[in-house]
């Protein structure tokens, strides 16, 4: 999940190297933090959420082959 995520991310944002990725696993549910550069935070959201919307959706569609519950949250 954590590289779906980067490299979504990567694709999104002006300042790739202030991007992070960490992830935190409890059993079947994974956690994971995406934290971008503050001037790119609109572009990874996009209007009304629908990126990270978007991204949430593919990333929970990549976790049900896993058998696993993921979570996103951006900051």
């Amino acid at each position: 999940m954590k590289e779906l995520v980067e490299s979504m991310a990567l694709a999104l944002v002006d300042h790739p190297d202030e991007v992070t990725v960490t992830e935190k696993t409890d059993g079947q549910s994974v956690t994971v933090y995406l934290t971008v550069h503050p001037d790119d935070m609109g572009k990874v959201i996009g209007k009304q959420g629908r990126i990270a919307k978007a991204m949430r959706s593919v990333v929970n569609a990549a976790a049900v082959n896993q058998d696993k519950r993921v979570q996103l949250e951006i900051g």
